[in-house]
């Protein structure tokens, strides 16, 4: 990535977003200046990232997929008294079938992918404890299920490293999207994981443009490793 490109994202994510202070607020509001009435939350855990739509305003329809039994577990308390938030305990991918999930110490840092050496040097606390089997579905098969043709979709994918296998499989989903929230990553913290220019230029090429960074965190040094690019259909 180039030193250019860098800083200009850096830009945005001190000033541009105003991710430090509310970044939750900004997407409840972006979310609704767009008229979206389904969020997809892809990689939900324990379901943060709908509760903070929920908190600030956000009364349309969310489904969240979560592959893991521990975080899935807590999902579905959080989400049973809700009845326009439904879940699914699944993994999305480019192929549908079953796969091995890696389980890290941190649940945020759980993935289809091996955890490159970049991720523990980061946070040296981190490690995989364990493995899971988990059903895989690709978004395209299941979306009827629960969007109705005239849905004004957001899809935010929190994949860990398997966001290039998400989107494979999404074709035909990210036509129909208006937003989509999509992890970036500055170094390979997954063997195999794209990359923040990859990420970019599928979204770009899908026709979004972006229009701000969240939710990023850094080393000791103080460098963006990793954070969420923002996209709407402009």
């Amino acid at each position: 990535m180039s030193s250019l490109t860098m800083k200009a994202l850096e830009f945005m994510y001190r000033r541009g977003y105003e991710v430090r202070r509310h970044p939750a607020v900004r997407r409840a509001r972006m979310l609704a200046a767009h008229e979206v009435d389904l969020v997809i939350d892809v990689g939900a855990a324990v379901g943060g990232y709908g509760s903070q739509l929920r908190k600030f305003g956000y009364a349309g329809d969310i489904v969240s997929f979560e592959p893991l039994d521990t975080a899935y577990a807590e999902l579905s308390a959080v989400t049973g008294s809700d009845a326009r938030w439904s879940t699914r305990q699944a993994a999305l991918g480019s192929a549908a079938g079953e796969a091995q999930i890696n389980i890290a110490s941190n649940s945020d840092s759980s993935s289809l992918l091996p955890m490159g050496s970049a991720h523990t040097d980061a946070e040296p606390s981190v490690g995989i404890i364990g493995s899971q089997t988990v059903r895989v579905e690709r978004l395209d098969d299941v979306i009827d299920e629960f969007a109705r043709p005239e849905s004004r979709i957001f899809l935010k994918i929190d994949a860990q490293g398997f966001e290039r296998e998400v989107l494979a499989g999404a074709a035909k989903t990210l036509e129909r999207c208006r937003g989509l929230q999509l992890e970036l990553s500055f170094i390979s913290l997954y063997e195999g994981g794209m990359l923040v220019n990859e990420a970019i230029s599928l979204a770009y090429d899908a026709g979004f443009s972006m229009v701000g960074v969240e939710q990023g965190w850094a080393a000791g040094t103080g460098q963006m490793l990793q954070a969420d690019g923002v996209f709407f259909r402009l």
